[in-house]
């Protein structure tokens, strides 16, 4: 059987992690042939965790134009800093090389849409590699939420609430695109870890779609705070003036009538969560108390008497768990994030190497994406509402 030959283009933090994972050597059929990073030390140390820990030796590149080359590749996992993704997806659509792209929020409407019209003109798959959609207890939701359990879905809730000082002032330290993105930017930009699997609970681009958006951002005070702590010796870092908001609140309303909230919430210090919630007409469950609460479970002397049922998720494990995550367990978790980076990029190469449409698809990017630069203006206007556009020109219906 011929083999997948795969490009990896961005090695920092996301691309060595998925050195140092298995999803190169897990899958048959699949061969990292190249690997691309115009930073040479993180080239290097990604060159050294191949041979070493996987024994791999894949050609190395400084110029993601020479590896997008249907000579030396099939396929292009795209793992650079956020700005970058949509202009080499691209390119790789372009010349008919099928693109995996890791997540992000987009900086302009216009890169987005010129991402979908280059997918409907070329029809060079593309899958965007949002891996927490392929959560195992994400995926239990979703198939809760087929079934019925929930009834009718009303609210979604969500949340990226990771603590990334340290990994922020990485960016002056050792390398690090964030840093940019918090001096300059102001937005939720990292919305679709919780975004993504909400939309798929509400059929978003499959009969429903997002409407309208609004934002609102806290002050900026956590990383100054953190710098002063941590490094008051550094005149850069004490120096720096932050433009994102410690917190920023946005909220979505869908065609279909529901309503979701994000939470962006990455430069104070806290546990971090992904806050899934769900509000149905027949049950509630809550993530971070990793509860469900159906109905008549109300029907109690005491409000407080629902505690018994706390942390009651892995009661109904079994029942519910989606058929994905059992064929998964018994036949053997792989990759990293828990066997969720195992999911999303096995069903990326089984897609490409068998021709199945892809189950995150370019009009799922776009309008996961669209949040962020949606979310810049709402802010910066002052919380006004930003019409979300229609990416699928329709086919949604």
């Amino acid at each position: 059987m011929k083999k997948l030959r795969v490009g990896l283009i961005g090695l920092g933090g996301r691309g060595l992690g998925l050195c140092k994972s298995t999803v190169f050597t897990d899958f048959e059929g699949v061969e990292l042939v190249a690997i691309c990073d115009n930073y040479q030390p993180w080239l290097d140390r990604a060159v050294e965790c191949l041979a070493t820990e996987k024994d791999l030796h894949p050609k190395t590149f400084t110029d993601h134009h020479d590896v997008l080359n249907k000579d030396l590749i099939d396929a292009v996992l795209i793992v650079t800093s956020w700005e970058t993704h949509i202009p080499i997806a691209i390119e790789a659509l372009e010349l008919g090389i099928p693109v995996g792209m890791e997540i992000c929020g987009c900086y302009d409407l216009q890169q987005v849409w010129d991402l979908v019209h280059t997918w409907e003109r070329t029809k060079t798959p593309f899958m965007f590699l949002e891996n927490c959609c392929y959560g195992q207890n994400e995926l239990m939701l979703l198939n809760m939420v087929r079934q019925g359990v929930f009834g009718e879905v009303s609210h979604c809730d969500g949340c990226y609430a990771h603590d990334l000082r340290r990994e922020i002032c990485k960016g002056v330290l050792t390398h690090h695109y964030r840093w940019g993105n918090y001096v300059n930017r102001n937005c939720e930009n990292y919305p679709t870890h919780e975004l993504g699997p909400i939309a798929k609970m509400l059929n978003i681009n499959h009969g429903n779609r997002f409407l309208t958006l609004t934002s609102t951002s806290s002050k900026s005070v956590g990383m100054h705070e953190y710098i002063k702590q941590k490094h008051p010796d550094h005149e850069v870092l004490m120096n720096a003036k932050f433009n994102q908001g410690d917190v920023v609140i946005t909220t979505i309303k869908c065609a279909g009538g529901e309503t979701i909230t994000l939470k962006l919430d990455t430069t104070l210090p806290r546990f971090y969560s992904r806050g899934l919630e769900v509000h149905g007409t027949k049950a509630y469950y809550n993530d971070v108390c990793k509860s469900f609460f159906f109905e008549g479970d109300e029907e109690v002397e005491e409000m407080w008497d629902w505690q018994p049922n706390w942390d009651n998720r892995e009661k109904y494990r079994e029942q519910y768990e989606h058929p994905i995550w059992k064929e998964y367990l018994a036949n053997g978790i792989k990759g990293g994030h828990g066997g969720m980076d195992g999911l999303v990029y096995g069903a990326f190469y089984d897609c490409v190497m068998n021709g199945y449409d892809m189950p995150i698809n370019v009009y799922d990017a776009a309008a996961w994406m669209a949040v962020t630069n949606l979310s810049e203006q709402s802010i910066a206007l002052g919380g006004a509402p930003m019409v979300f556009p229609d990416f699928t020109s329709g086919a949604w219906k």
